[in-house]
């Protein structure tokens, strides 16, 4: 009987396989964004090359795993977005879930990827509800709309596979720029259509908030955003209350 002998692509997937640990072949979650040979760096867990990122995902690191994260049920991951929510508005929509905020900023899906791979998800961490917002920052890096939703992709299936009864859900990438016009709409419009199909409505959850920031015209006001990028106090109401039902359904509350 002949030996089978793999070709190229064979042992690409295999090699692959392998280097996520078997990730590839056991997560079941984002089917329709499968990981692909060479999987592109905004898919690859990379430190971004960010002066101080570093030594601020390090001290990020040491902050979530100082104290016992059993109790979290709500943990969010995302870049200066998540990490600057008003204390407030964080406080009244998330204050009863023992939330964790893995938010840095200038952060990308790589540079997230990274932070989950390298100690920012102990083992103590099984949360409800794991909600990911990010990818603005890669339009801003000129990263391709379908790797930077690769890159969430990947985030989506690690999270199974270190807490497989843990519901993600996806928020579309937030709108930026003042209007329509904005270079980075098109792209971050591209990666939300993308990653919404990673939603199957079972363990993964997709919610697009962004169409709740704009007006008709798709124009942000300075109020919402203050600089068409970072929400203020009203634009982080506008967000938690665009989400609070979905976070506290898939909380089972």
């Amino acid at each position: 009987m002949a030996r089978f002998r793999p070709g190229p692509r064979g042992l690409a997937a295999l090699a692959l396989s392998l280097a996520l640990g078997g990730q590839a072949l056991a997560a079941s979650r984002c089917p329709a964004i499968p990981p692909r040979v060479p999987l592109p760096v905004e898919a690859t867990p990379t430190a971004v090359p960010i002066p101080d990122w570093r030594q601020r995902a390090d001290q990020l690191t040491r902050q979530a795993t100082a104290r016992d994260l059993s109790g979290t049920r709500v943990v969010f991951i995302g870049d200066s977005i998540t990490q600057g929510w008003e204390p407030t508005m964080w406080d009244l929509f998330w204050g009863s879930y023992a939330p964790l905020n893995l938010g840095l900023w200038g952060d990308l899906t790589q540079g997230v990827l990274w932070r989950l791979h390298n100690g920012q998800w102990p083992s103590s961490l099984k949360p409800d509800v794991a909600v990911v917002l990010i990818g603005t920052n890669n339009a801003g890096w000129r990263s391709k709309p379908e790797d930077t939703a690769l890159g969430v992709a990947e985030i989506v299936r690690f999270i199974e596979t270190r807490s497989p009864a843990t519901k993600v859900l996806i928020l579309g990438v937030l709108p930026r720029g003042a209007d329509a016009s904005a270079p980075e709409r098109p792209t971050n419009a591209q990666v939300t259509a993308l990653i919404r199909q990673c939603a199957d409505g079972k363990t993964v959850f997709f919610a697009n908030p962004g169409r709740t920031m704009v007006d008709g015209a798709g124009r942000l006001s300075t109020n919402v955003m203050f600089d068409f990028l970072h929400p203020t106090m009203v634009g982080y109401a506008i967000l938690g209350a665009a989400i609070a039902e979905d976070v506290r359904r898939l909380a089972g509350r």
